[in-house]
């Protein structure tokens, strides 16, 4: 079918439903909505793509009846059969439904309330989520069965059906209001848990607002423990590397990211960058909010990272390049660097760079500290893995490459190229060439398009692709590693790298040469870096929709 995706951004999930239905051999287009400055020129483009159906998975503004009245339109929204209302996610997250779910709808004038194509419910996870994971992973997944669904019933003839004839999984949903930051204001004096999960609620937008020492901030990425210190509700108590521990009516609440409230919010940081915790003790953090975990099992190392919405800067990375530096003195005969289930890593942190004083020296700190993990992976006597066990974008794909044995989890999307006007470094001029081939690594970074995991698979990008289901994944890499680990794979893996090395350059002098392009963007600004950044953390509307995205070509 020729496939429109009319869509507000092109994030995670349209990328992962746009990989899905080329891979499937579908013609599919894209059109950013916020580019049309009126329903007339919305449908203009619409008309010009004239698509077989126009699918939705991503979208916050209205569809015109001039354009669902002529094409088949499926709007995907996050909420079971029945749930209406722009705050889906938000209202639960907040309530602790323990189902939610994802429905496509037909397009119709009253948002979110046309006949249903598909649904798919899931069980929420047992303890609070922050929103951009829930939706990142659960709601992804379910959003997919729903796509799925849809293109079988439009292939089929099949019409959708009122949502009333439809049995409500998910009981007690209607229409929900929209929550604004107001809602999700934390009270110090009620207990942690409570405000672990409005944190969670409000995660990426609006932001759960508090007071703390006297200012006025956004707190972000919150974990609840119920070590109670005895000092004042809303008392700076502790510190650990970027978190900040602050005392509740019960318990205490660990926040790892921040942002200053004033006539606007400002970008969000790591939270001792935003609140004074100097004068705090150190506190053992939360293994929920630690920033490394390693696990031995015989002959193969574990080293989970995490990284809030998948950011590292400069002295995380340095932290990180520790940890793997650590990791690789223990006796053991395969490394494994893997993310979490609901980040892996975008690279650089944009945040913490244009927060800075001088924010082209703090760019420079940061990639050279990234590339610095880098060089740690790659010159590992060990042999090492890297697992994409979420979606990864920019540095964060190429210090994935950086290891000897590159695995990913099916569903994981990956965007391995640069943008935001930088040349780009951590190892990628040799790193992709060294898996592609040189034609297509230069089609890769040039084209600058999403890649899935099972594409990336196929050209060898990745060497393997694990279960989608996190318990299941976690057991096919364990499992995976150990046998690489065998003496005789072992022995021929690490023979078959000495060998490529022995005629290969010193990895530095990639290095040097992938640096000496970064400086002229950070200190230089030759291809608007700053200007790029900027637009990027304030969530300025595209301006266009990007040609490469558009039907390559016309309607037969």
């Amino acid at each position: 079918m020729r496939i429109l995706l009319l869509v507000s951004a092109f994030n995670g999930l349209t990328q992962r439903v746009w990989c899905s239905l080329k891979e499937q051999g579908h013609d599919v287009g894209v059109e950013l909505a916020p580019t049309f400055d009126s329903a007339a020129a919305m449908t203009r483009a619409v008309e010009r793509a004239d698509p077989d159906l126009v699918l939705c998975p991503f979208l916050k503004h209205r569809v015109p009846s001039s354009v669902y009245d002529r094409w088949p339109t499926v709007v995907v929204h996050p909420g079971p059969v029945g749930d209406r209302g722009p705050s889906s996610l938000d209202h639960a997250i907040r309530d602790g439904r323990e189902q939610w779910g994802v429905t496509a709808l037909s397009a119709v004038e009253e948002l979110d309330a046309g006949p249903v194509w598909a649904t798919s419910v899931f069980d929420m996870p047992s303890g609070p989520v922050s929103k951009s994971a829930l939706y990142n992973s659960r709601v992804a997944d379910a959003a997919m069965a729903c796509v799925d669904e849809v293109i079988r019933k439009v292939a089929d003839g099949e019409e959708p059906a009122l949502a009333e004839t439809w049995p409500q999984v998910v009981t007690d949903v209607g229409e929900l209001p929209l929550l604004r930051r107001a809602d999700f204001r934390l009270d110090w004096s009620r207990p942690a848990a409570e405000l672990e999960r409005l944190v969670a609620a409000a995660d990426g937008a609006p932001g759960a607002p508090a007071e703390v020492d006297g200012r006025s901030v956004c707190l972000f990425d919150a974990v609840a423990s119920p070590e109670h210190t005895g000092e004042a509700p809303g008392t700076v108590v502790g510190r650990h590397f970027d978190a900040v521990a602050v005392a509740c009516g019960q318990g205490t609440l660990w926040v790892g990211y921040a942002a200053e409230l004033g006539a606007r919010r400002g970008p969000k940081l790591p939270a001792t960058q935003v609140i004074d915790a100097g004068r705090a003790p150190f506190r053992p953090v939360p293994d929920a909010l630690a920033e490394t975990t390693y696990v031995r099992d015989g002959a193969v190392g574990t080293l989970t990272i995490r990284s809030y919405n998948g950011a590292m800067h400069t002295e995380q990375c340095r932290r990180l390049t520790t940890a793997v530096e650590k990791a690789l003195t223990e006796d053991t005969r395969v490394l494994v660097v893997r993310g979490t289930e609901h980040a892996f890593s975008n690279g650089i942190h944009l945040g913490a760079i244009d927060a800075a004083v001088d924010p082209a020296t703090e760019a420079w700190e940061n990639i050279c500290a990234i590339d610095e993990l880098c060089l740690a992976v790659a010159s590992a006597e060990q042999l090492t893995v890297a697992a994409f066990t979420a979606n990864a974008g920019a540095g964060g794909v190429m210090a994935g490459l950086c290891a000897d044995v590159t695995l990913a989890r099916d569903g994981v999307v990956l965007n391995p190229y640069y943008d935001m006007g930088i040349f780009g470094s951590e190892l990628h001029t040799w790193s992709v060439p060294a898996r592609v081939g040189a034609r297509r690594a230069s089609r890769l970074l040039q084209g600058k398009l999403p890649v899935s995991a099972a594409e990336a698979a196929r050209i060898g990008l990745v060497d393997g692709v694990g279960p989608r289901e996190w318990g299941e994944f976690e057991g096919w890499l364990s499992s995976t590693a150990q046998g690489y680990a065998e003496p005789e794979t072992l022995a021929a893996m690490l023979t078959a790298r000495a060998e490529r090395r022995a005629t290969d350059r010193p990895l530095t002098s990639y290095q040097t040469i992938e640096l000496a392009e970064m400086a002229r963007d950070f200190f230089d600004d030759r291809n608007g870096f700053s200007a790029q950044r900027r637009a990027f953390l304030r969530k300025s509307p595209a301006d266009a929709t990007p040609e490469k995205l558009r039907f390559a070509t016309p309607r037969a």
